[in-house]
């Protein structure tokens, strides 16, 4: 019973492990979308167009969970993509209002 308790225990180690360099890799993608996102800001702030775009936020969220093989439902990934797109408008908008903010290279 111990060694099957040690081996459960190892076991959960090793996929935690795993979730953590998998929430790294999240971090840099996440962020590397951010500051492409950034860049649209500045072309639609050259162009004076909105920040906000319905049609193509609808587009990004149909992609998305067209593309979804689970095991999170279309739900959860429309509340996670949302999140993301909502930061990402926060972020261009403050750079819009600013406009001498320097981005990390």
């Amino acid at each position: 019973m111990a060694n099957a308790s040690a081996h459960a225990a190892a076991r959960l180690s090793a996929i935690r492990r795993q979730i953590d360099r998998l929430d790294e890799q999240l971090l840099k993608v996440v962020n590397r979308r951010a500051r492409l996102a950034l860049e649209i800001g500045s072309v639609k702030k050259r162009r004076k167009w909105p920040v906000f775009d319905a049609s193509r936020e609808a587009f990004v969220l149909r992609h998305i969970i067209k593309s979804n093989r689970g095991p999170l439902s279309a739900p959860a990934l429309r509340r996670i993509f949302q999140s993301v797109l909502r930061e990402c408008r926060r972020r261009e908008r403050r750079q819009k209002a600013a406009p001498s903010v320097q981005r990390k290279a």
